[in-house]
């Protein structure tokens, strides 16, 4: 069950892994594998990256950047992100729309996220239009109402690509009741990871495996 889950790796389909790699990660001791990613994201190059994690019994997670990328053979979760702090409402909810006249879904396979994205330079937050330039009390009061208006199950803190800060992550935290609180952005190093689990209930860790190697990777498993 995702909610016992602490560390989540993430692997994205528009960058190159070799299959030794692959196994590593499996075999590091992460609760998962989330296949996500913001740019050139397709469905053969989600599928094809599936394809390889078949055989390994590792929990399997999609995070979709686009309904057209949906599928729901071969994952265990597919965790829905909207952009809660985003400037266009079709990160919030339209796209979600357009997903579900879509056709069928696997309701019991779908997981909510409320993303709070805080770096303005990275790509997710260029892509949404994110508004980053938020308080403590901006980005505690966007997770408790999240949780508690519209019912998330995931609150997620989105730095992507950079350290974040720990006294805004913690923010979060300290308002939420039921919700899990997911980090992820910038770890690239045992204390990072030490210090960002401290606060959140689950870090999600990717760029410094395809950045620092296998290694530098081990070192962010809690």
């Amino acid at each position: 069950m995702w909610k016992e889950w602490k560390h989540v790796t993430k692997l994205d389909p528009d960058r190159g892994i070799s299959d030794a790699e692959i196994r590593a990660v499996v075999d590091s001791g992460t609760d998962a594998v989330m296949i996500s990613g913001t740019q050139n994201i397709t469905g053969e190059n989600v599928r094809n990256l599936l394809q390889r994690l078949e055989g390994y019994s590792i929990p399997k997670i999609l995070e979709p950047s686009a309904p057209e990328v949906v599928t729901f053979e071969g994952f265990d979760y597919i965790f829905v992100p909207s952009v809660i702090n985003s400037s266009s409402p079709g990160w919030i909810i339209g796209k979600h729309i357009e997903w579900v006249k879509m056709g069928r879904i696997e309701w019991d396979l779908v997981v909510p996220e409320a993303y709070i994205v805080l770096n303005p330079d990275s790509a997710v937050a260029k892509v949404t239009g994110a508004k980053t330039d938020l308080s403590k009390r901006d980005v505690a009061a966007s997770s408790l109402c999240a949780e508690r208006y519209f019912h998330f199950p995931i609150i997620y803190i989105e730095y992507s690509g950079r350290y974040g800060d720990p006294e805004i992550v913690r923010a979060a935290k300290d308002v939420l009741s039921d919700a899990s609180l997911f980090y992820g952005g910038g770890i690239t190093a045992r204390e990072q990871a030490l210090e960002m689990s401290e606060i959140a209930d689950v870090i999600v860790v990717g760029n410094v495996l395809y950045e620092l190697g296998v290694d530098a990777f081990l070192e962010t498993i809690p």
